[in-house]
């Protein structure tokens, strides 16, 4: 039987998780946000921004593999909200391909992501999600995280405004 495994994301990676960031958002955004912003959705655009993270390690990215095949990743760091404290960890993205949904992807990335986050010493880790993204809620406060009352939030995606909620959890 083979394992997910996760490694850290090479610039070689970076058109693997553009492609896989493409297509989930589509997926996972398609009642969420207006046809035309989903269409819109470019796979160069990600691609020069994942090439950038890599290089930079800001986010942190981290890529879930089987056999070397890319099957979906995720970006961490410190938390970029105003007013958080040095040991406050953000997970910036977690995407599993559409087709490897329910497969273990996101726990494997997940649980690196707790990982990495601990090894930087963070004590806390937030993410912001879609309110109306349950699957994804589903997924975060099955791994631990809770819901920040009071922090929901409107922004504009694409021309559609969208409440977001930030979650959060102790590492320790």
């Amino acid at each position: 039987m083979s394992v997910i495994q996760v490694r850290p994301a090479t610039l070689r990676d970076a058109k693997a998780i553009a492609e896989i960031h493409v297509a989930s958002s589509q997926d996972a955004y398609k009642d969420l946000l207006p046809p035309a912003a989903l269409d819109a959705m470019s796979v160069q655009k990600r691609q020069a921004f994942w090439r950038e993270a890599i290089d930079l390690c800001e986010p942190q990215v981290i890529v879930a593999h089987l056999d070397n095949k890319i099957m979906g990743f995720a970006g961490f760091d410190r938390s970029r909200d105003k007013g958080t404290p040095a040991t406050t960890g953000e997970v910036w993205a977690l995407f599993a391909s559409p087709e490897h949904l329910d497969k273990g992807v996101g726990l494997a990335l997940w649980d690196a992501t707790r990982d990495g986050l601990q090894e930087e010493g963070c004590t806390k880790a937030t993410l912001w999600c879609y309110l109306r993204n349950e699957r994804a809620l589903r997924f975060f406060e099955l791994a631990g995280f809770k819901r920040e009352l009071g922090s929901a939030r409107t922004t504009e995606v694409g021309g559609a405004r969208v409440e977001e909620i930030r979650l959060f959890r102790s590492l320790v």
